[in-house]
């Protein structure tokens, strides 16, 4: 681990205030957080969930904390729509929840949703559970700074047998100015429940930021999830995410995951199926350019009887950008006749680019099916002829290619507005 004190940039997330709620336990419990980080500090590549992102740079770095001015920052309302997801929507600035940009006025029946800052004035004893966890890994030192930090963030619940028809978006704003920020998430279906979730990311101006997001996803016995994350944060931020899955029995979770914006862009993803024939279905893409560091780090963990888990990703990497992908799946004893897939598929368009893959596969139990496979390669010559030959020029051709590798994880996206929408935006990340 790295030395905390020679670090400016643990040195001024110790120096920041942590926030005061008036609730003993989760006083105590950001209290206990705050050591934690600082006795480990950052880790380095020689803990294994960081081998390939070194996080030097960042550590030389010191933020600001919090933004006193979020509820005036000027947002491009614009940037806030997406085809295809109108209705209830939560917006953060900065790690602040604003009211002006939001649509909570209709929610429907069987739906709770509120920012976190307004559901700890109330009873808060529900949120007790995740937001007193204590983080122990030696890679955890931002969801320990996040466990300690996070005054905001979102609370949502839906009702057991509650069908939501219309998706619920969620959308993340770094905005203007350089700072830290952090948001945390407590997300519940009941038992039947049904929720489409839309989380997006935004960076507005190019000023350098450092936000952390937690999640913490509760999917009960028979509820099902479609939850789509477009990340597309400012060239300068650094976006460090995790969320935590738990799918109970008969629970489905399926996510579609875009990753394209940031200078360092990590999404820790894990997935605990905890209960008979829970399923989880991950499709992702992620595409980074000119500099850009992105690190998707992918555990699901099987824990009960026949439980299925399946996914897919795309990684294309152009320029002098890097891409990582790590994916882990364990099956442990007692998990007999789960169904495992998991699949990373590569592109490098730049003899500059980098793309490290790491598949593992850990198998405690019996009658089980399981199967990984990882792949970094260049565009078919063959097929680039191909498309040439019948006169289509080189760029575009690579383009077209390039395109239709990465849509590939995106065509069962129900949501056909949202999936062209999707689409489009790989496209023109494409070089020219």
């Amino acid at each position: 681990m790295s030395e905390p004190a020679t670090l400016p940039l643990v040195a001024a997330l110790l120096d920041a205030p942590l926030p005061a709620s008036g609730i003993a336990w989760l006083d105590a419990a950001r209290q206990e957080n705050r050591a934690a980080f600082a006795a480990s500090g950052l880790p380095d590549t020689r803990v294994e969930a960081w081998k390939y992102t070194a996080l030097r740079g960042l550590g030389q770095r010191s933020f600001p904390n919090g933004d006193a001015s979020a509820q005036a920052r000027a947002v491009d309302a614009s940037t806030l729509v997406l085809p295809g997801v109108a209705g209830v929507r939560l917006v953060f600035v900065n790690g602040v929840f604003r009211a002006d940009l939001s649509v909570l006025d209709r929610l429907p029946d069987g739906l709770s949703l509120q920012p976190l800052s307004q559901a700890l004035q109330g009873d808060a004893e529900p949120l007790r559970f995740a937001l007193s966890r204590h983080y122990r890994d030696a890679g955890d030192a931002f969801a320990r700074i996040n466990a300690a930090s996070a005054a905001d963030g979102v609370v949502l619940r839906v009702a057991a047998h509650a069908r939501i028809a219309q998706p619920v978006q969620l959308v993340f704003v770094g905005a203007e100015v350089e700072l830290a920020w952090h948001v945390r998430n407590v997300i519940e279906l009941g038992e039947g429940a049904e929720l489409s979730l839309v989380e997006q990311h935004v960076g507005c101006g190019e000023a350098g930021q450092l936000a952390t997001v937690v999640s913490d996803i509760d999917v009960r016995d028979g509820a099902r999830l479609h939850h789509v994350i477009l990340q597309d944060a400012a060239t300068g931020t650094s976006l460090i995410r995790r969320s935590s899955l738990h799918l109970h029995a008969r629970a489905q979770a399926t996510l579609h995951v875009l990753e394209l914006g940031g200078a360092l862009a990590r999404h820790d993803l894990r997935a605990e199926l905890v209960g008979d024939g829970a399923q989880l279905h991950t499709r992702g893409v992620f595409m980074p350019h000119g500099r850009q560091h992105v690190d998707t780090q992918l555990a699901i963990r099987h824990q009960a009887l026949d439980t299925t888990s399946t996914s897919h990703w795309r990684g294309v990497a152009n320029d002098r950008a890097r891409g990582v992908f790590r994916g882990a799946i364990v099956v442990a004893p007692g998990a007999d006749g789960s169904d495992a897939n998991l699949s990373n598929k590569n592109l490098l368009l730049s003899p500059n680019a980098e793309i490290d893959t790491k598949p593992e596969l850990e198998i405690y139990a019996d009658e089980v099916q399981a199967a990984h496979g990882a792949t970094v390669g260049q565009l078919d010559e063959r097929s680039l002829f191909y498309l040439r030959s019948r006169g289509i020029p080189l760029a575009e051709a690579r383009a077209m290619l390039t395109a239709a590798f990465c849509r590939a994880v995106l065509g069962d996206l129900p949501n056909e507005a949202l999936r062209e929408h999707l689409s489009a935006l790989l496209i023109a990340q494409l070089p020219a």
